[in-house]
């Protein structure tokens, strides 16, 4: 080899040895486990006054549960409240169901409230009387006491109730035949379920615009995002409930 080919090996050697100064600080700023593992991990690291300090304990606001015990109290007696009045509907459109399927139970009748004279009080019809099934198609009533068939009569009549007219057997019995569904009888079953959704929906925001009212919360609070929370979660099973029910009777 020339002299001059070996000089020329020799300071590129010693070119490759000699790091740059930006180089080496980059490399002493790295974390440790880069250092030793040669790669990043997923956790993130904040300044604080030359502490690194892991973010991977902290909660994002969405996240954040109500702590305050007066605000507790509170949700609960907003959840008590809406899920009373979604459980209520429920149950109204299991009943509108029925009714659309065209099978004849006893719930059919479930609805009526009878009125007794001096009595402020609404009574279920089945208080007063028992209610049967006769060959699949009528509802006979029969009364306890023969004396309220004048107001189990009437409000068998102002029930609302769709198909339901009764005609008296004989002085403690009352027959409701009920009358398949039609498609206009189904579409009718439906449009009063949407009504009274509606209904509920207010209801639940009443309770919600209440609530705030009462707990005074500050705004963009954690009890602000909760009781939000939870309204839209009863609001989206009423929704939910109607639409089961627009499936079932075929309604558009």
């Amino acid at each position: 080899m020339s002299l001059s080919r070996a000089l020329a090996l020799r300071s590129l050697t010693s070119i490759r040895l000699v790091a740059h100064p930006s180089v080496r600080l980059a490399r002493s700023s790295l974390p440790a486990q880069v250092a030793v593992t040669g790669r990043l991990t997923s956790s993130r690291f904040y300044a604080t006054k030359g502490k690194a300090k892991s973010t991977a304990n902290i909660v994002p606001g969405s996240k954040q549960k109500i702590t305050d015990e007066a605000a507790l109290n509170e949700y609960e007696k907003a959840e008590n409240t809406m899920k009373t009045a979604v459980e209520w509907f429920r149950k109204e459109c299991a009943g509108f169901e029925t009714r659309a399927s065209g099978r004849v139970t006893p719930a059919i009748l479930s609805p009526v409230r009878v009125k007794l004279p001096d009595d402020p009080t609404e009574h279920p019809l089945e208080s007063l009387a028992t209610v049967g099934v006769r060959e699949g198609t009528t509802l006979l009533i029969t009364l306890f006491d023969e004396h309220n068939m004048k107001h189990v009569e009437s409000a068998l009549y102002t029930c609302n109730i769709p198909g339901v007219v009764p005609h008296r057997h004989d002085p403690r019995t009352v027959k409701v035949p009920i009358p398949k569904p039609t498609v206009e009888a189904r579409h009718a079953l439906y449009a009063a379920a949407k009504k009274k959704a509606e209904e509920i929906r207010v209801q639940v925001r009443k309770q919600h615009s209440t609530s705030l009212k009462r707990g005074k919360f500050e705004k963009h609070s954690v009890e602000i995002e909760e009781f939000q929370r939870l309204t839209d979660k009863y609001v989206g099973e009423v929704d939910k409930i109607l639409k089961d029910l627009q499936k079932a009777t075929g309604a558009k």
